[in-house]
C-alpha cells in the first residue's frame, strides 16, 4: 500500500456491527509512501497512527477527481 498526504484512508467493516471508517491522510512516515500513517477520522475528528490491514485500501487525489 502506498499513499501520499492528502489521500483518503478507507477501512471496511469486518462484519455487519462495524461500519466503513474513512480517514483523511495528514501524514506519510515514509517517503516511499508506506504505512504508517496519520490519520484525522471523519467520525470523530481524532487523529491516530495506523498501520492499515487488509481490510483497507486508499483513494487517492487523482482517483477522487475522476469520481
Amino acid at each position: 500500500m502506498k499513499a501520499a498526504m492528502g489521500d483518503w484512508l478507507i477501512v471496511e467493516g469486518s462484519s455487519d456491527h462495524e461500519s466503513r471508517k474513512i480517514g483523511l491522510i495528514t501524514e506519510v512516515r515514509h517517503a516511499d509512501g508506506s504505512p504508517p500513517y496519520l490519520v484525522r477520522w471523519t467520525d470523530d475528528d481524532h487523529e491516530s497512527l495506523v498501520f492499515p490491514g487488509p481490510d483497507a485500501h486508499v483513494l487517492t487525489k487523482r482517483e477522487r477527481e475522476e469520481v
